[in-house]
């Protein structure tokens, strides 16, 4: 304890404090360098605030190194203070090679601003997002389809880049899908990963389209590498989802004139109060059973459910 103690004091005591100070202010260069300080620490996050607190700290380190070299004349100062600025120099290399391997084309780029970002989606993320689908972006020509009821099989999952898709069944329209919208979220939602299916709507060109399409064997390869990639498509998916299923919504009517609300499984009774209790449980039984794509019973104007 008496080592410990008599260490402890050495350390503390080893230099006289101070009972003067120094009149003049150190010169503009040291001044410079706590502005370059203070400010760097007020970066953000993400590769631009990395390269923002580095550029800013690596300069007040420098500034520190000059002012040492120049003023204090004390050489383990100066030499601190330059080997920070070379780590700070070299981290700020490094990100700045980051950023660059993680450069997208324009349309990525604003796919990533519009829909990724606001998120909190790195671009480290995005860029195994972007890999996923080989970076590459599909022209779908007016009046092109993409799918075909009862055709196309199910092998892939695209989101509308720009342009208008229209969705029929049967030669009735149900709905538009519009940029930053999947195609064909339902489809997909409605398959295990190892099941197969084909389409049961039609989706045809309005105008120009461009769009990007992850095959779903690739697809699903990533989510087992990355379960945030996973959680975040089926986030995505299952609010497209919901999108569609609103907007078909507002086309729903029943013959009376009632509008038909989703969000009640009992809309029948609430819709036709004058039907007997025995044909009202006929009409529910039937909504239940039908396939969701079909028309249900006694709805007119009635686009369709999403799920196949």
């Amino acid at each position: 304890m008496g080592e410990n103690a008599s260490f402890w004091e050495s350390l503390i005591y080893a230099h006289p404090t101070c009972t003067t100070w120094k009149q003049e202010a150190e010169g503009s260069i040291y001044h410079l360098a706590s502005i370059f300080f203070v400010v760097g620490f007020m970066g953000g996050s993400g590769f631009f605030g990395l390269l923002y607190v580095f550029s800013l700290l690596g300069l007040g380190f420098l500034c520190s190194s000059v002012w040492a070299w120049l003023d204090v004349c004390a050489a383990d100062i100066f030499s601190w203070n330059f080997v920070l600025f070379a780590i700070c120099f070299v981290q700020f290399v490094y990100v700045t090679y980051q950023v660059r391997s993680v450069a997208f084309d324009r349309e990525f780029q604003e796919l990533y601003s519009a829909l990724f970002q606001p998120l909190g989606i790195s671009l480290t993320v995005y860029r195994k997002i972007v890999l996923c689908c080989d970076a590459e972006v599909i022209t779908l020509e007016k009046e092109h389809c993409y799918a075909m009821q009862g055709k196309t099989p199910i092998d892939k999952l695209s989101l509308l880049v720009s342009g208008r898709i229209r969705v029929t069944v049967d030669g009735e329209f149900l709905h538009y899908i519009f940029p930053l919208q999947f195609l064909d979220s339902p489809e997909w939602d409605s398959l295990r990963p190892t099941e197969e299916g084909i389409f049961q709507v039609t989706l045809t060109a309005e105008t120009d389209c461009r769009y990007v399409a992850w095959r779903r064997k690739k697809l699903y390869l990533l989510f087992a590498k990355h379960r945030f990639i996973s959680r975040l498509f089926s986030i995505l998916i299952g609010s497209d989802i919901a999108e569609k299923l609103y907007a078909l919504n507002d086309r729903v009517h029943v013959a009376q004139g009632f509008r038909y609300d989703i969000r009640l499984p009992n809309f029948y009774h609430v819709a036709l109060p004058e039907s007997p209790p025995g044909q009202r449980a006929h009409h529910s039984h039937h909504l239940q059973r039908g396939s969701p794509r079909r028309k249900p019973a006694g709805v007119t104007n009635c686009g369709s459910f999403l799920a196949p």
